[in-house]
């Protein structure tokens, strides 16, 4: 089990270099496209090198009037 999660720890790092190498941190604005596209990169970690380049778009309810 001890492997398992050392090989989940790795695949994640591998993620957040590749969502920084692509300045994702850098341009972060918080909106929610940015979130989701951050956190999907994160979760595809080495993929993301083999060209993979997961994003996200966001449609947040309005409120009624």
């Amino acid at each position: 089990m001890t492997s398992g999660r050392w090989m989940l720890v790795a695949w994640l790092i591998v993620g957040a270099l590749a969502a920084g190498q692509r300045n994702y941190y850098a341009q972060f604005d918080g909106s929610c496209a940015r979130i989701a596209t951050i956190g999907i990169t994160l979760a595809s970690g080495p993929l993301n090198y083999i060209g993979l380049n997961p994003t996200a778009d966001c449609k947040v309810p309005q409120p009624s009037k």
